[in-house]
């Protein structure tokens, strides 16, 4: 085992999601410029959350469905790339139950429901602050090249 694997070696399974998601975070655009909040990660899992503003509503009034997508999705990546594995969606898809509004406060929580070889199924419910799910997402995932963190244990 090289120096790079034993250091990586040595993280607990929490240690190793947190980093994963710290490097993440760094050049994750999409998400800090729509204002969500890494809430928890652990292996396989992730909570994000963020507030519906004006300009997320659509011509009803309501949060608009790809915002809410959005949030689903940042969840999922950040729930599947707890490994050290670069891991990106392969198929994707949301139900919507109950519309949100503006002022909400969103949050989706993404669970691992199967993980194998380059393959892996998750859950995410999108929730507003009253407890209701508004939406429910199914994302399949798969691993490609390369590893998050660096051989000095950090972002790449």
């Amino acid at each position: 085992m090289d120096q790079y694997q034993d250091q990586h070696h040595a993280m607990t399974p929490q240690e190793l999601a947190e980093a994963c998601a710290r490097a993440m975070w760094e050049g994750d655009s999409a998400s800090q410029d729509l204002a969500m909040k890494l809430e928890h990660v652990a292996p396989g899992e992730a909570v994000l959350s963020m507030t519906v503003s004006r300009s997320m509503t659509n011509g009803h009034g309501n949060a608009h469905g790809g915002y809410l997508f959005t949030l689903a999705d940042s969840a999922f990546a950040f729930a599947c790339n707890t490994y050290n594995q670069i891991t990106v969606a392969q198929n994707c898809a949301i139900t919507f139950l109950a519309p949100g509004t503006l002022g909400d406060h969103l949050t989706a929580t993404a669970r691992e429901r199967s993980r194998s070889g380059r393959s892996g199924l998750y859950d995410v419910q999108v929730t507003r602050e009253d407890g209701k799910v508004i939406a429910e997402f199914r994302g399949h995932s798969r691993t490609v090249k390369g590893t998050l963190l660096s051989p000095q244990g950090d972002g790449v």
